[in-house]
């Protein structure tokens, strides 16, 4: 593809990027934000010879996968050399040494690089840094926030991209927006962005630790307004002739004995099954304990699974068959409903085939795989699976939303040529339901996070 290809949005987005030392992109699944960031280097580098060297940090699937194919797919960028620093220790080492104009790390190793720069008394020589996932740094305690803080002041570009920034709530842009304006917009200090637009909400009564803050009246607004001048933020629909996209919950019931079960947990925070009793030790144990009983299944203290119904195998078998031999995508979240999922459905003579390497995406693309299996914590990024498949079945609701977008999107995004359907198997009564609603309440407040800093542009 040429550099005429590229949409009028994206040129949009080049322009800001130059423009903008400090910058965050908020840009849907599938609008490009790896072309525009390649085409805004590019420019940035050999026209105005503002950047000598560029690092981009991203998961490691996008690193080696998704960022040279971009390189290779686009024309006017191909005289851009890349280094991809990923592998062992002496491939990460002879990827630092190889002359490029960009190196590609994944966020893991970035601590490593900042170490080995810093134990070899080498000045940090990315000039222009690019996060890709901005929302994976939204933890200021993690190793790769601050590593990235320690050397965010020899940084001349910083510039973020996502399509989720406030996947858990408006906290999250403290660390995010810290990293790319070194603290300008938001403070320097999480403790004081806190008590400026949050009050607490949960506590623990015998620790007194706040472990729940909500925004104060006109908080939302306050945050957007004070880092609206570096984001730009567009939504998919917007800009792009999207698919339509259909949402279906499919709920099933456990029966009394079932159910029995699953309320001994949520009420006395343990369970008998045949000899074991497995028990919770806090909400959050709980809440998983809860989430996979409502899959069918729990492990014991030995790891071991313990089957409690089938109602959701027997709804995914249902879901499989109505789609009369299309290709399915099927989520699941813990081993144990991998397991059953598999068993299940290779009883009923299907061959369930997991999306992990480069052929099993290649198979899947060409319509040779009638029923996928991916988990979104791993396939997630970066995997570019819409030409072999219209249809998604959730059968494990997870709590994440950045997770759950994400894997939405890599169906239901630029280039899918049908009607994107994305099937949810609840069980009903139960956490699944919460969880829903939960992920419907953050994606509320994410949304009027990009509304507020939404590119007011005119498309011709």
């Amino acid at each position: 593809m040429k550099r005429s290809d590229l949409h009028a949005y994206q040129n949009y987005c080049v322009e800001f990027l130059k423009a903008h030392p400090e910058a965050m992109l908020i840009l849907e699944m599938g609008l490009g934000k790896s072309c525009i960031s390649l085409t805004a280097i590019l420019d940035l580098m050999f026209d105005s010879f503002e950047v000598s060297k560029v690092l981009v940090i991203a998961p490691l699937r996008v690193c080696r996968s998704v960022w040279p194919a971009e390189r290779d797919t686009w024309e006017h960028v191909h005289l851009l050399n890349m280094s991809v620093i990923v592998g062992t220790v002496k491939q990460r080492e002879a990827a630092m040494r190889t002359p490029a104009d960009i190196y590609v790390i994944n966020r893991e190793n970035l601590k490593w690089l900042v170490d080995y720069l810093e134990k070899r008394h080498i000045p940090w020589p990315f000039d222009m840094v690019v996060i890709d996932e901005l929302s994976s740094f939204k933890n200021h305690q993690s190793q790769r926030w601050k590593a990235l803080r320690k050397v965010r002041p020899q940084i001349k570009r910083m510039i973020g991209l996502t399509g989720t920034p406030a996947s858990n709530g408006l906290l999250d842009l403290w660390a995010e927006t810290y990293l790319i304006d070194n603290g300008k917009r938001l403070g320097r200090f999480i403790g004081r962005f806190r008590d400026t637009y949050f009050k607490p909400q949960g506590k623990n009564p015998y620790t007194g630790v706040v472990y729940n803050y909500v925004p104060l009246p006109d908080a939302e607004e306050a945050i957007y307004s004070r880092i609206s001048d570096i984001t730009v933020s567009m939504k998919a629909l917007d800009y792009l002739d999207m698919p339509e996209q259909v949402l279906v919950n499919h709920y099933v019931d456990m029966d009394a004995s079932e159910r029995e079960l699953y309320d001994s947990m949520k009420k006395e925070l343990l369970v008998e099954i045949g000899d074991d009793t497995i028990d919770a030790a806090n909400a959050a144990v709980l809440s998983g304990k809860l989430l996979q009983m409502a899959n069918g299944a729990i492990y014991n203290d030995e790891r071991q699974i313990r089957v409690i119904h089938k109602q959701k195998l027997q709804e995914l078998a249902d879901l499989i068959e109505q789609a009369n031999g299309q290709s399915v995508l099927v989520a699941y979240w813990y081993q144990h409903d991998h397991e059953r999922i598999r068993e299940h459905l290779m009883d009923l003579g299907y061959a369930p085939r997991d999306l992990k390497s480069d052929q099993d995406i290649a198979d899947w693309n060409e319509g040779k795989i009638e029923v996928g299996l991916i988990s979104p914590a791993s396939a997630g990024h970066g995997l570019n699976i819409q030409k072999g498949g219209h249809i998604l079945i959730w059968f494990s609701m997870i709590w994440s939303l950045e997770m759950y977008q994400q894997t939405n999107a890599r169906l239901w995004r630029q280039g899918q040529k049908e009607v994107v359907t994305i099937h949810h198997i609840l069980t009903r009564d139960t956490v699944d339901e919460d969880v829903l609603k939960a992920l419907e309440h953050k994606d509320t407040t994410q949304q009027n996070l990009i509304s507020a800093v939404k590119a007011h542009m005119t498309i011709t």
